[in-house]
């Protein structure tokens, strides 16, 4: 038997397990839960809510779980440096919130059904005078290499989510 013979294996094997190491962090293994009747999950291209609502509170979650990837940790990193540089005030009242949420914690398992969390994410939900609207937003992860564009994105959204802009 060559050394390539020998080396290969072992190169292969050390390869799946630093793919494995990556993905880990990226996603759950838990089943999705049902949707709430109350607030049905919303698609892309659907409203949120009527354009003439008032928003009484909107929060931003980055869900993820014990295992990170460098991905899922720039997406939450760059999500709460934007939250805190453009909406110091709206934080101070508590009309918006922000928090990091570690899927894997058991103290966290409602707030992760309620928003039916599967993997890492970023999730935005409006409470207006029609109730409890959430949605996933997924451009922010086409985003996070550029550190300006994904917060002009962010801001933006979260702006129009807090004057009752669904669109």
């Amino acid at each position: 038997m060559t050394d390539l013979q020998r080396i290969y294996p072992a190169v292969i094997f050390i390869a799946v397990i630093i793919a494995s190491a990556f993905l880990a962090g990226c996603t759950s293994t838990s089943p999705q839960p049902a949707a709430s009747p109350s607030a049905p999950p919303i698609t892309a291209g659907t409203s949120m809510a009527s354009a003439n609502s008032t928003v009484e509170r909107v929060e931003v979650y980055h869900f993820h779980g014990t295992q990170q990837c460098y991905s899922c940790i720039t997406l939450g990193d760059l999500a709460e440096k934007t939250v805190n540089a453009s909406f110091r005030d709206e934080l101070a009242s508590g009309r918006l919130v922000f928090a990091h949420v570690n899927y894997d914690l058991p103290e966290n398992a409602a707030l992760k059904k309620k928003y039916g969390v599967t993997g890492s994410s970023l999730w935005i939900g409006v409470y207006d005078a029609d109730g409890f609207h959430k949605k996933q937003d997924t451009k922010v992860w086409y985003l996070i290499d550029d550190e300006n564009a994904y917060s002009a994105y962010l801001s933006g959204l979260i702006t129009k989510r807090l004057n009752g802009d669904f669109s």
